[in-house]
């Protein structure tokens, strides 16, 4: 039986259920058209979200069925969406369908196209509350630099535990990323083999923003 969560490298966990591989597929292929790259990455999302809000805290509750009174579970700790702009937006509709009372956040991050360095031109963030529990979405990890800068700029308020969530990763990111935040847990589809001269994941799936918005020549 093939695992639907594996930890690949220390705090990086790869979803490798068949649907979620499934849809990376579709993501993958340079044929899909944008509607459909849409639904596929809501789809992916959805493995995600699961694999991502796994460990959320529960407590036990008292209730009454149609017939008799039991216990069950619910979710106590608060959670915030902080999707990254603009692809981060493909993955927010699927976390929102598991967690409709979430808080969202926005940061806005761009890639200096000479340094491959994140340039934060836009913040938005929700008041968060004692124990939050962050969940920021990006699909692509690759030099690490735009999650990384996330992640410090939402660390400056105490208290918070914050996830990565993305699509892919590319080795050169991961190691980046986990060098500044070994604590922080990293949630991925899949581990490609590495960047290109332009800082582009390799097999990857090209620019996830445009092949999903249809700007930058994307179908």
């Amino acid at each position: 039986m093939v695992p639907a969560v594996v930890e690949r490298h220390p705090g990086v966990w790869t979803v490798e259920h068949p649907g979620a591989q499934h849809e990376l597929a579709i993501l993958r292929s340079k044929t899909t058209q944008r509607a459909e790259f849409r639904a596929a990455a809501e789809r992916l999302g959805l493995y995600l979200a699961m694999a991502a809000t796994a460990s959320l805290e529960t407590e036990t509750v008292e209730l009454e069925t149609p017939l008799c009174r039991t216990q069950g579970r619910r979710r106590t700790e608060p959670i915030v969406l902080v999707p990254i702009l603009r692809a981060g937006m493909l993955l927010l509709p699927a976390f929102l369908r598991l967690f409709p009372e979430a808080r969202i956040g926005y940061l806005g991050l761009r890639r200096d196209e000479r340094t491959l360095e994140p340039v934060l031109y836009y913040a938005n963030i929700p008041p968060l509350q004692p124990r939050a529990r962050i969940f920021v979405l990006d699909p692509m990890l690759a030099t690490g630099g735009s999650m990384e800068a996330a992640v410090r700029f939402l660390q400056q308020q105490e208290g918070v535990s914050i996830t990565a969530v993305c699509i892919l990763a590319a080795p050169e990111g991961l190691e980046r990323f986990r060098r500044s935040f070994p604590g922080v847990p990293v949630i991925a589809a899949a581990i490609d083999q590495g960047l290109n001269s332009q800082g582009f994941i390799v097999p990857g799936l090209g620019d996830a923003g445009d092949r999903a918005h249809g700007t930058g020549g994307a179908g």
